[in-house]
């Protein structure tokens, strides 16, 4: 009975809806999208979260560094200073000895070739920058079709000598008799030299 009922009321609001339409309202569309003057607009929000997330990130990374570098001075106890020091006097040498392990004279050459490229690309302008960047282009290209050239060369080649080697065998495995019976002499003379060169 109450299952009859309720097909019942389903029917009649169906019937209701069916000739009506919703009424289309801009207001709905506002509070999504908005001007950036309103300050609902999706790029302004978005640009929102982003500095949120940046300054969460430089806030994260401020006490990780200042723990390295406060590592050794907090104040010691007493009884254990002595061995606090020592540490700290080990990392000293550690981070000396890696230092010097670098030669002065890598890092001289180092920073001359870098400050001589920074020159050469601070001194040129855009359009010279963009004329080596061409002829580099250029010789790639040139460097892979001749490759490609050599690569089709030694196929030709190679296709030349096996049709040469298959044209031998054929002629002589299709060798005749008087009669017209195939020669077995001679094919079995190429089995043998076959068999021979393989070995």
């Amino acid at each position: 009975m109450a299952a009859a009922r309720r097909d019942g009321a389903g029917q009649a609001a169906a019937a209701r809806g069916q000739g009506r339409k919703r009424r289309w309202r801009p207001e709905l569309l506002r509070s999504v999208v908005g001007s950036i003057q309103e300050g609902r607009g999706f790029a302004f929000r978005r640009k929102q979260k982003i500095e949120r997330q940046y300054r969460k990130l430089l806030k994260k990374r401020r006490p990780v560094s200042s723990q390295q570098d406060d590592q050794f001075t907090d104040t010691y106890p007493e009884h254990l200073k002595h061995l606090y020091l020592a540490e700290e006097e080990k990392l000293k040498k550690r981070r000396r000895t890696q230092d010097d392990s670098v030669s002065s004279e890598e890092k001289l050459n180092k920073a001359a070739e870098s400050f001589v490229t920074q020159e050469k690309f601070r001194n040129k302008t855009s359009n010279q920058k963009a004329k080596e960047e061409y002829e580099k282009v250029k010789a790639e290209h040139a460097r892979k079709k001749e490759e490609a050239e050599k690569r089709k060369q030694q196929r030709e080649e190679a296709q030349r000598l096996y049709k040469k080697k298959k044209m031998e065998a054929y002629k002589i495995l299709s060798k005749k008799t008087k009669k017209g019976q195939p020669n077995l002499n001679l094919q079995v003379e190429f089995l043998l030299q076959k068999i021979q060169q393989n070995t």
